[in-house]
């Protein structure tokens, strides 16, 4: 039975299911387990997307969840009536040695609804056994609130309160949100960005009397069980094929490659990881520098990538300094000192690529042109570092698709001079009434919200 501990050393380990409610650690380091279970690899060939789920993640939940129990939990995640065509992450081989991994088929059409579909329904096994209540404060850039939403919506045991940055998601990611009509349901927009939001959500976890009082519970990917499902696509892509493959993956809050470096601990065969950011690329500047120092935030047609300070790139760290929580702890109070840290390193587990607008653009155009295949802005970020990548190795290349280029028609049709449509089960949303609150970047506002409202 795998336990978890904590990135800054703090506290005695945790269950799966103390680690799935508590979110963020007293500590303020996140979560991680003690040690990484080995996959049988052999054994998993030609299996399907739950079964290899079920391999993948069971000796993370063992001891919490009964086996039966997490099977059917599996079933009903992953079933047709959640993911178009029953396939949460189906490949779309795009040319000769490159392929796209498409994770857009789920309901808010965006790559978090593989995670946090599971995610609403181990809440609701676990408090309704325990017989508790959660209140679940997250923030979003744009897919994570939408999807977290959709994911704890039907819950009764929770109250839900996401922020987001005003102005700075598109129409539908936050239409995705607001339109959602449901009285433990609540959606904040901050004035600020969304590092301010991911800031107020950390401060309100490092509050012990807010927190206690109102048994706080997170849905970031700060939150081990959204890690812990995202392992399990590059486990079932990977299987698909006799060779090793390579992942290109744009981030910004550095949680989607982190479950692929997981998978790789775990024994999945994988040649290369790469990350891709768009010109906010504070995580391609550390790759190549060693160096990691916050700059100005320029707002992108890839807005949820629009990050300086990427929450789970703690856990990568931690892992690379040899589970040092000491080292560790210094370092992430220098950078918040100083805005930068420095680490010295002979070589990187991770490549990584920048991609201007300019570019994002362009290969939004030439894949539409060339394939007839349209990419939101974000995978396209992703299609440009994935091209070099693909040119320079001889091994298989998957990009991440990130989300469905309908929820960002405004950048698409820049690109190719007409807007996608969206799938049929969103086709009224922009008429839809919204349900939304303005607040200012102030903890103790957003604090007082959330008290007259749980």
């Amino acid at each position: 039975m795998v336990k978890y501990i904590s990135t800054r050393g703090g506290g005695e380990p945790l269950s799966f299911e103390q680690v799935l409610l508590a979110g963020l650690a007293p500590d303020g380091g996140l979560y991680v387990p003690e040690s990484w279970p080995s996959l049988d690899i052999k054994s998993l060939k030609g299996k399907s997307y739950i079964d290899i789920a079920e391999a993948v993640m069971f000796p993370f939940v063992e001891g919490c969840i009964p086996h039966d129990d997490f099977r059917v939990i599996l079933e009903e995640t992953y079933s047709a009536d959640i993911f178009r065509g029953g396939m949460p992450a189906p490949l779309h081989h795009l040319r000769d040695n490159l392929y796209v991994m498409e994770l857009f088929h789920g309901p808010t059409i965006a790559f978090k609804d593989v995670a946090l579909q599971l995610l609403g329904r181990l809440f609701d096994y676990v408090l309704k056994k325990r017989g508790e209540r959660v209140t679940i404060v997250g923030a979003t850039s744009g897919d994570t609130g939408s999807a977290a939403i959709e994911g704890c919506r039907h819950s009764e045991m929770l109250d839900i309160f996401i922020l987001f940055p005003d102005g700075r998601v598109s129409d539908v990611q936050r239409r995705q949100m607001t339109t959602v009509d449901a009285p433990h349901v609540h959606n904040i927009a901050l004035e600020g960005t969304f590092d301010d939001c991911q800031s107020l959500v950390k401060a309100m976890f490092n509050d012990p009397a807010f927190r206690a009082a109102h048994n706080l519970s997170a849905v970031n990917s700060i939150n081990w069980a959204r890690i812990m499902a995202q392992i399990v696509y590059y486990a079932h892509a990977a299987l698909q094929f006799d060779e090793l493959v390579s992942f290109v993956v744009p981030t910004g809050n550095f949680g989607n490659i982190f479950a692929a470096y997981c998978a790789q601990k775990m024994g999945v065969p994988i040649k290369t990881l790469a990350i891709a950011t768009n010109q906010n690329d504070i995580l391609t500047r550390f790759f190549e520098s060693g160096t990691m120092k916050i700059g100005g935030l320029n707002p992108t047609m890839s807005p949820s990538m629009d990050i300086q300070i990427s929450s789970n790139f703690e856990r990568y760290l931690f892992d690379t300094l040899g589970r040092d929580a000491d080292v560790l702890k210094r370092l992430m109070a220098e950078f918040q000192q100083t805005g930068e840290m420095t680490l010295e390193f002979t070589s990187h587990d991770l490549k990584a690529f920048r991609t201007s607008e300019e570019q994002t653009l362009a290969t939004i155009k030439a894949v539409h042109e060339e394939h007839n295949y349209i990419l939101d802005p974000h995978t396209a970020v992703g299609m440009h570092a994935a091209q070099q990548l693909a040119a320079a190795e001889s091994t298989l290349v998957l990009c991440l698709a990130t989300a469905h280029p309908a929820k960002f028609p405004d950048a698409v049709q820049r690109a190719i001079g007409q807007r996608p449509d969206l799938p049929e089960h969103l086709s009224g949303l922009m008429s839809r009434t919204e349900h939304l609150t303005k607040l200012p970047n102030d903890l103790q506002a957003v604090q007082a919200f959330v008290r007259s409202h749980v």
